[in-house]
């Protein structure tokens, strides 16, 4: 688990964190010089019945505000510092702000510096401490008077942090793997390597991760949780990672390792969105805010329903950002203004993976069925990617399927919809083929991807509508066509006439059956169904676009160049035509046809007679 420092410049955060830890995190020669904290710094702590936790201490100048952000994000509890000798000040007041939009649950107040107050001064700001933080998070925290060398307050903010721990809510180590970046360094000999704190699930060696926006894939050549080696990361660590497959120059401060497919980065958030009683200003959907979400800050607008957010507002919105996000439902999130760089509220996901059109709507308070059902209703026949909706509702992975069922929806090939989508897609579907017999009676089949492209769903809905179809009795496919189960073309009389005078004259062709266009010029503008439907019954062949052939003369061909040829010998379209005594006009099409149907191989301008074969029947 991880604890995060808090509190104004100067007030003795990284001097605290150093008598509990042994760890100075001022590491750049730049925080030396100056004596402040600029960047991110890290410590394990050991605590009684919790063995190491991590440390994440933060800058307290208003100019690095943006940084603490970034650290603050995946911390369980706070570690609040006020300076005895300074009192309240304004980062005091922001970073305890952030702590409570982030749903940081309470930690310890620690007021250092105690040696250079008078008790009196000290007992003033204590008062001034419960004040600020009745109310807050850290309402009932454990509040420390803390002086240099004093062992007996060190033990006293080591307790208090431990029980705040054993009451913040545990990470569930099943739950998909996610570490936001906070640093990305090289190391030689190892490579790229990346920190920050894994805040769901767990990743092991040789794993291989997602680093989102950009979607690049490495390896995980190696684990470090809390500076020791490891054989996998956990939930709530401190953790590095050396990957392979990226350089130092793939993965930066803001990116989100992650595993799996159903992580997807987006550009529209729905949340419920919180504005602070002293923001200097409501937000309307044209104000430009800054989104610290995790390690990652990025522009974005808030839309809410109608209106503005006003100061002390709580609303649903859409918060649309300037540059793709990786969040899941539940995720805690801060708002600032950039000019001046004020906190000015922040708030919950609610739809990690809303579209632009989506309407702001808070369904965090909902049951998981009911969150499901109002995301299958949005999406209708686009259906929803199954492995996405752990990541979109509130809730625990394992709730996803149970409340898939309970909100009425079905599973299809990945995509999940709404029950009363298949059952209209199953009527359509009906009605698409009626309407196809209707206007073509002499087709014995209407073209199946021509039915699933009217379908108008998603490849793997509609297959797997016309399946269920299939099972029930409803229709039957036959290759690449499909009818109304039991239908049948019904030829009138004359039709039936024409059907078998048209076979008969291209049985009396032989090999040089005449082309559609001749036929029709014979036997009229129906030629082409009645064709069709000779081939469904299997008595021809379409051996090219314009040209057919009947069934029993194109055996006739097979066998007699099976008894001159045999297999695996080289043929030629002269040596064919010879045998056939025809042309090439029908002598190349013919062979093109035996190419398709595997009973010769096309090799340069020749063939390779690979044996006899049955001449396939649609």
């Amino acid at each position: 688990m991880i604890i995060g420092t808090a509190g104004h410049i100067d007030h003795g955060k990284t001097t605290l964190v150093r008598a509990l830890t042994g760890v100075d995190t001022d590491r750049l020669p730049e925080e030396k010089r100056r004596g402040i904290t600029i960047e991110l710094g890290f410590a394990p702590l050991q605590l009684a019945g919790l063995g190491t936790v991590g440390v994440v201490d933060v800058p307290g100048h208003e100019a690095f505000v943006h940084t603490m952000l970034a650290g603050a994000g995946g911390i369980d509890v706070g570690l609040l510092v006020v300076a005895a000798d300074d009192g309240i000040q304004p980062q005091t007041r922001e970073h305890l702000a952030i702590l409570n939009l982030l749903g940081v649950r309470g930690g310890v107040v620690a007021i250092t510096k105690c040696d250079l107050a008078e008790p009196d001064w000290i007992g003033l700001v204590e008062d001034d401490v419960r004040e600020l933080i009745s109310g807050t998070a850290f309402d009932g925290a454990t509040i420390v008077r803390v002086a240099p060398g004093d062992a007996a307050a060190l033990d006293a903010v080591r307790q208090g942090l431990g029980v705040a721990l054993k009451g913040a809510m545990q990470r569930d180590p099943a739950e998909p793997f996610r570490l936001p970046v906070d640093r990305v360094f090289t190391v030689r000999g190892t490579g790229t390597v990346v920190t920050g704190t894994t805040w769901s699930g767990t990743l092991h060696r040789d794993d291989e991760v997602r680093v989102l926006p950009a979607d690049r894939r490495a390896r995980v050549r190696g684990v470090q949780m809390h500076g020791t080696d490891a054989d996998a990361a956990v939930p709530g660590a401190r953790t590095a990672l050396a990957l392979g497959g990226v350089s130092v120059d793939d993965v930066h401060r803001g990116d989100v390792l992650v595993v799996g497919d159903a992580w997807v980065p987006t550009l529209v958030l729905r949340a419920d969105v919180l504005l602070l009683s002293d923001a200097p200003r409501a937000v309307g959907p044209r104000t430009a805010v800054r989104l610290h979400l995790g390690t990652t800050e990025v522009g974005a607008r808030v839309v809410v329903a109608s209106g503005t957010l006003q100061p002390g507002e709580l609303r649903a919105a859409r918060v649309v950002v300037d540059a793709p996000v990786v969040a899941r439902a539940g995720d805690r999130f801060v708002l600032r203004t950039p000019s001046p760089a004020v906190t000015i509220g922040g708030g919950t996901v609610t739809d990690a993976i809303a579209s632009r059109r989506s309407r702001p709507f808070s369904h965090a308070a909902m049951p998981p069925a009911e969150r499901v059902a109002h995301l299958l209703r949005e999406a209708g026949g686009r259906g929803i990617q199954q492995a996405s909706l752990g990541i979109r509702i509130v809730g625990r992975s394992a709730d996803v399927d149970a409340a898939i069922v309970e909100a009425g929806g079905r599973v299809m090939g990945g995509l999940v919809v709404d029950a009363g989508v298949v059952s209209d897609a199953r009527v359509k579907l009906s009605a698409l083929l009626d309407r196809y017999h209707a206007e073509r009676p002499l087709s014995p089949l209407a073209p199946l991807q021509e039915i699933r492209s009217d379908l108008r769903l998603p490849d793997s809905i509609g297959e797997a509508v016309i399946a269920e179809a299939q099972a029930a009795g409803l229709v039957e496919v036959s290759g690449a066509g499909i009818r109304r189960a039991g239908w049948a073309p019904n030829l009138k009389p004359a039709q039936a006439d024409q059907l078998q005078a048209l076979v008969a004259r291209l049985t009396s062709a032989g090999n040089e059956p005449p082309s559609v266009a001749e036929l029709q010029v014979e036997f009229g503008a129906e030629v082409l169904p009645l064709l069709k439907l000779a081939e469904a019954g299997g008595h021809i062949v379409q051996v090219e676009a314009n040209r057919y052939f009947t069934t029993d003369s194109m055996n006739r061909i097979v066998n007699l160049l099976c008894a001159h040829f045999d297999a695996g010998s080289d043929i030629t379209p002269a040596q064919v035509r010879e045998l056939l005594g025809t042309s090439r006009k029908y002598v190349i099409p013919l062979l093109e046809y035996l190419d398709r149907v595997g009973i010769t191989l096309r090799r340069g301008e020749g063939r390779t007679w690979r044996g006899k074969a049955a001449v396939p029947k649609s």
